[in-house]
């Protein structure tokens, strides 16, 4: 039809664009053969820059390319006068700006960058943080500009404030900026002998309790908040964990003061969002540091509300209690010395510190939620008695090689094969084995095969 515009069918734009690709991707090939060529041979010039250039325009993400830039350059660099290799790295800075365009999370474009800045004669550092600043407004999680940053600030010695600024810039604009949080732990000067370190970590708790009480379901702070309570700023040991230094609560470093100030700050918050787990989880640890044995209570009873409100980390959170009453029961333990471990119904899920029980010789660990005695567990060389029953134990791994294990009582478990037991073969001394109310008692012939495999054992409860 006269003076309309024809338009291509589907067929004819796919044609094309495979034409093209074709085409680009033959001119591609040529480049690529020919810059190994070179590289074979030694050729460190020129010609070689372009054609590595050409290539890393359109794929930035091949090493071996820049790996055979930077050698190109290092020679380069040796025959050319000061002002020649300022302007050969000035334009290699440019180049890597393209190549950012095309891929903003190249490792290699950003490595290459740290490489070129450390080697210019003269460096622009404030032209480099101006870049960084631009790549972080466009994405505030690109680590690899977090990384380039922190060598920039290095190198150029920018001051402390002026970077406590930009991050409280992108704080401000989002309380969700995890890497802005995180970049700060590397800013902020704490020292426990300067005053200017303890000012600093009370007007950190004042930004980062801002951020949680405006959004308290952000973990961005809260993760921030665990890192500033437990950072080590004041080498202090909270009693009664002094003498079991493996206890130590990841926030137990701070001053009691302060976790106590800390606490109170965090309860206020759980009173007006009482299903936070964020402030559930941090209300634990903060228990935790100051006295684990006189808030286990509360403990618990915050362990069964995150389970409820977090039925996704439920396994987590069970095992996380269940290292924790653990941990309690051994502090008891110390002060007690004895040799009878008891955990019976604490809800347990793992165990854990048991190379801490290797004097023990009676353990219960009767009505948890134990599906396996781990391999640790054979650590325990002198044992005598275990109980574990009503539990949901399908195998006994951890019972291999017990010298002095006598009397092993398993009821209401899950063992159902034979080979179940087999670890127990490993234990000369066994006399006594209860394994009543669990499948494998209802095989056929199942008391002579355990005669069989159990020689030792005189008492045998089926």
């Amino acid at each position: 039809m006269h003076g309309r515009v024809k338009l291509k069918s589907t067929a004819q734009q796919e044609e094309e664009k495979r034409k093209e690709r074709e085409k680009k991707l033959k001119i591609y090939v040529t480049a690529w053969d020919a810059v190994f060529a070179k590289r074979k041979n030694g050729m460190l010039d020129d010609e070689a820059l372009l054609l590595t250039q050409q290539l890393l325009s359109s794929n930035p993400d091949v090493a071996t390319l820049w790996n055979y830039r930077r050698e190109i350059l290092l020679h380069l660099e040796t025959i050319r006068e000061e002002v020649d290799v300022q302007k050969m790295y000035e334009d290699e800075l440019s180049f890597l700006e393209s190549c950012l365009k095309v891929n903003p999370k190249s490792y290699g474009s950003w490595h290459h960058r740290g490489w070129v800045s450390a080697r210019l004669p003269r460096p622009d550092w404030t032209r480099e943080l101006g870049l960084c600043d631009r790549c972080l407004s466009l994405d505030d999680r690109n680590f690899h500009c977090w990384d380039y940053r922190r060598m920039v600030v290095k190198m150029s010695g920018v001051p402390v404030d002026q970077e406590l600024q930009f991050t409280d810039r992108l704080i401000g604009s989002n309380f969700s900026n995890y890497s802005s949080w995180h970049y700060r732990n590397a800013c902020v000067p704490f020292n426990n002998m300067k005053p200017l370190g303890v000012i600093l970590a009370f007007s950190e708790y004042e930004l980062v309790q801002n951020a949680f009480f405006t959004d308290p379901n952000d973990q961005s702070a809260w993760f921030y908040y665990r890192w500033l309570l437990g950072r080590g700023m004041y080498c202090y040991v909270v009693p009664p964990l002094a003498q079991l230094l493996f206890l130590l609560s990841e926030l137990s470093v701070e001053k009691t003061s302060v976790l106590q100030s800390e606490l109170q700050s965090c309860n206020q918050l759980l009173e007006l969002e009482p299903q936070n787990k964020w402030c559930l989880l941090t209300i634990i640890l903060l228990m935790r540091a100051l006295d684990p044995l006189g808030y286990e209570r509360e403990t618990l009873s915050h362990f069964q509300t995150l389970k409820e409100v977090d039925p996704m980390r439920g396994a987590y959170y069970g095992d996380l209690c269940s290292k924790f009453m653990i941990e309690n029961t051994i502090l008891k333990m110390e002060y007690a010395e004895v040799r009878v471990f008891s955990l019976s119904d604490k809800n347990l899920t793992t165990l854990c510190h048991l190379d801490q029980l290797l004097l023990v010789t009676h353990i219960n660990l009767s009505s948890n939620q134990l599906l396996r005695l781990p391999p640790q567990f054979a650590m325990l060389q002198c044992l005598e008695v275990l109980e574990a029953d009503n539990n949901a134990i399908e195998n006994l791994e951890g019972l291999y090689h017990l010298p002095k294990l006598e009397d092993v009582s398993l009821k209401n478990n899950k063992l159902s094969r034979l080979s179940d037991l087999q670890p127990l073969a490993s234990c000369p001394k066994l006399t006594r084995l209860d394994l009543r109310r669990n499948p494998v008692t209802q095989l056929v012939n199942i008391e002579s095969e355990l005669a069989e495999l159990l020689p030792s054992v005189t008492d045998l409860l089926l």
